[in-house]
């Protein structure tokens, strides 16, 4: 079974029994490139069904589950795109952007030097006054306390050496430590095509 402070973290899957009365706002599409994979975890790729049904008539997607919910027009009905897939596939970048977030996501959103998920901001290891660099080798997450304690000084100056040395990470590892942050709410349609890495106990 699930341990109990995982199921906290764990994707609800929204039943298909409450689509036909769902409003249309909640009916996204999930994304999944040309080999069935989702096009990014985290964030998770969807759509909103308006681009959705518009991919399906320009033939660039194909539809894999639907939602119950229908949509009207003067010649058609036509039920929702709950999970599509490319047509072409879209070669993910080796690299992913160098940003806040993908920071964070990197360093699995907790504070280098002491773990603490609360008050997140970035460090720079080496200070820029001593010339250290806004890179992805020289940046962390770091809590505010930490961060207000480190200062301008360099982890061995201020004896709080980071949990892990910085690196600048692949796309594929960000990939990765994105399953272990699914969205609170998913629908049930979704589930074969989400492999969220959640641990399991005896």
């Amino acid at each position: 079974m699930f341990k109990a402070e995982l199921l906290e973290r764990t994707a609800r899957f929204r039943s298909a029994e409450d689509d036909p009365a769902r409003k249309l706002a909640s009916c996204p599409a999930l994304v999944l490139n040309a080999d069935y994979t989702p096009l990014s975890y985290y964030p998770l790729s969807v759509w909103p069904w308006q681009t959705a049904i518009k991919a399906v008539f320009l033939e660039r997607v194909d539809i894999v589950a639907s939602y119950e919910r229908l949509v009207h027009s003067p010649s058609l009905d036509m039920q929702i795109p709950s999970v599509i897939a490319l047509r072409q596939y879209v070669r993910p970048s080796e690299f992913p952007a160098f940003t806040r977030f993908n920071v964070f996501l990197r360093d699995r959103f907790s504070c280098q030097y002491c773990g603490s998920q609360q008050h997140l901001t970035y460090d720079h290891v080496v200070p820029r006054r001593l010339g250290g660099k806004t890179t992805w080798e020289n940046i962390i997450t770091a809590c505010a306390p930490c961060n207000m304690k480190k200062g301008g000084r360099t982890p061995r100056m201020a004896r709080m050496q980071p949990l892990l040395a910085p690196i600048r990470p692949t796309s594929w590892q960000l990939i990765q430590h994105g399953k272990k942050f699914p969205p609170n709410y998913l629908h049930e349609t979704w589930r074969d095509w989400l492999y969220w890495d959640i641990e399991l106990e005896e």
